[in-house]
């Protein structure tokens, strides 16, 4: 009996959807937020919000606390119902499934979610075994995670004898041990130490190399720069600002200068005095030359100069331009500008 052949046409037809297919969903995004609302009472905290994070994409989510970024997440892995509008993780509706979604996800909340009576490598192992890693896989990944976040010699001290960088450090891997496509971290480096806070972020980067859609909140927006994330500005509820850093900071940062003086500020054209301050009346697009042309007018008055500090626009400077408030990284906040 011969044997039955394809058209060639056919074939190719059968060949090109495949190809479409695989880019179509290749290219979907991990995460995919459209018209979501939440109110608190009569405190409307989301009011409409459209996000997507795709594979290998850092997204750092900033805003003032009570803005509504840990809101948006709580409702993101199904720990909080929303009034309106739609979730996707991994192409799922994660409203309707929240466990079948939760599968795809990792999640490291503000608050620290580890066991203080535990050893760092119990913790780790638990935690392995609940994201449905067998034992084997479980005591392979523990340690895979441990070195790679700097916990190898910790791994037998309890949770509540590591240091607070520590704990920061075991509460993010636990968020990592299945390789979830979507990772949730909300302010991971808060009350992290700068060695604890560099591996926080070098793990991060890792992830997203590896193709893992990161969401990213934090008060410490220069780890936004230093991870190149794109940046989401949430305010009064909506989106105010989505871009890269690159073009948030270069639309809306801004330079500054400011001049100390012993005394009051002397008067100088183009300069506004406060108190023993001079500040350039009008914003200036390259501060060094500002402050260069600013010593020459002084003329003898630059005795009188006991301090200049010179700032290139950055996102802390966007930010402020974009909501009227400023970061205080030292208390975590943000305050009123």
């Amino acid at each position: 009996m011969p044997q039955a052949t394809i058209p060639l046409r056919l074939y190719v037809v059968v060949v090109l959807y495949d190809v479409v297919s695989a880019y179509i969903v290749d290219s979907d995004p991990v995460l995919r937020v459209s018209g979501v609302t939440m109110a608190y009472g009569e405190n409307q905290v989301l009011r409409g919000i459209d996000l997507e994070v795709a594979a290998g994409q850092i997204l750092g989510l900033v805003g003032a606390n009570g803005a509504g970024k840990t809101t948006l997440i709580s409702i993101v892995t199904g720990l909080l119902p929303c009034d309106r509008g739609s979730v996707a993780v991994a192409g799922i509706d994660a409203l309707a499934h929240p466990k079948r979604a939760a599968r795809y996800l990792g999640l490291a909340p503000q608050e620290l979610g580890i066991y203080p009576t535990l050893t760092a490598r119990e913790n780790l192992y638990d935690f392995a075994r609940l994201a449905g890693l067998d034992s084997r896989a479980a005591r392979t990944r523990t340690l895979e995670v441990a070195e790679l976040l700097g916990l190898t010699d910790q791994l037998g001290l309890r949770g509540d004898q590591l240091s607070g960088g520590q704990k920061r450090r075991l509460h993010t891997a636990m968020a990592i041990l299945h390789r979830p496509q979507l990772l949730l971290l909300d302010e991971p480096t808060v009350g992290a130490d700068v060695t604890s806070r560099a591996g926080i972020l070098k793990i991060v980067r890792a992830m997203a190399t590896e193709g893992t859609a990161v969401l990213y909140t934090t008060h410490y927006l220069t780890e936004l720069e230093q991870l190149d994330a794109e940046i989401a500005v949430l305010d009064g509820g909506v989106i105010a600002v989505h871009g890269s850093c690159r073009e948030v900071v270069q639309r809306w940062g801004r330079a500054s200068v400011v001049l100390r003086f012993t005394g009051p500020a002397p008067e100088l054209e183009g300069w506004t005095a406060n108190g023993s301050r001079l500040t350039p009346t009008h914003p200036v697009t390259d501060p060094g030359a500002a402050a260069a042309a600013a010593l020459v007018a002084l003329g003898p008055q630059v005795t009188r100069l006991v301090g200049l500090d010179v700032a290139r626009p950055s996102l802390e400077s966007a930010y402020l331009a974009i909501t009227g408030h400023v970061f205080s990284e030292e208390a975590g906040s943000d305050l009123a500008a």
